[in-house]
């Protein structure tokens, strides 16, 4: 099995994380394959960004997919998952979407932490999108951001353990989820100081993914992500253009 982690930011050291932390999950004989975004943000941040990030990966798994048998989309903003999945014929998932569900499963409520307010605002509207709402407890940000981990880890941890105490202590939540790709380290690190399960995106994804490819499920032949019809595409890249009425 061949699970392609397209990462929308244009950090390689994001794609690098994300990539190490999905190999220490994978099942034997799965192979993780990551790429990382030609053009956009060197890390998504502002809706703007969020913007451009959904062509970058719309972009890189038209190049990237041919031959895997999912993808996951490696951004906690989940970059052009919809999209993504009408466009390919393989399972698609995103780390927030597979984060929250696998909350769900794991306890009643949930309590988010972000590493900035700022990106607080956009996961409250993927929260109630994808009508979770009401298993959120509640939303924590540390006012960090990816850098600041990548260079502080530890710092950032007791930052993020904080945060998951007040949580419980105020929210009363039964599971943590770290939101943000460059957050798939972060668990091994906080939770031997949180009561409370404490899971993030990469691990949740790939999880579901390779479950989705065992399942064989077809690709939709009507509704909402039917295959793309033929269309004329212009100034952008010709895999991407190739894939309406491919």
């Amino acid at each position: 099995m061949r699970l392609l982690l397209a990462n929308p930011n244009t950090t390689q050291a994001v794609t690098g994380t994300i990539a190490a932390a999905a190999r220490a999950v994978a099942a034997p004989g799965t192979e993780i394959v990551p790429a990382t975004a030609r053009f956009g943000a060197r890390v998504i941040g502002t809706r703007t960004e969020m913007a451009i990030a959904e062509h970058a990966s719309l972009d890189l798994l038209a190049r990237e997919s041919d031959g895997c048998d999912a993808v996951v989309i490696g951004a906690s903003i989940d970059s052009g998952l919809r999209a993504a999945r009408e466009m390919l014929a393989v399972p698609v998932l995103g780390l927030t979407e597979s984060a929250l569900h696998v909350a769900c499963l794991t306890g009643g409520r949930f309590g988010t932490i972000t590493l900035s307010r700022r990106s607080a605002y956009p996961l409250r509207e993927m929260v109630e999108a994808y009508g979770l709402m009401g298993r959120c407890g509640g939303m924590r940000a540390v006012d960090a951001n990816p850098l600041d981990l990548l260079a502080a880890p530890e710092k950032i941890a007791a930052m993020i353990v904080e945060q998951a105490g007040d949580l419980l202590a105020r929210d009363m939540v039964d599971v943590i989820v770290l939101i943000g790709a460059v957050m798939a380290a972060m668990p091994a690190r906080v939770q031997p100081h949180v009561p409370v399960p404490v899971i993030e995106g990469v691990s949740c994804a790939v999880a579901l993914a390779e479950s989705l490819v065992r399942l064989r499920l077809p690709k939709a032949q009507a509704g909402g992500y039917a295959g793309l019809p033929k269309r004329d595409l212009i100034g952008v890249d010709p895999a991407l253009a190739a894939r309406f009425g491919a």
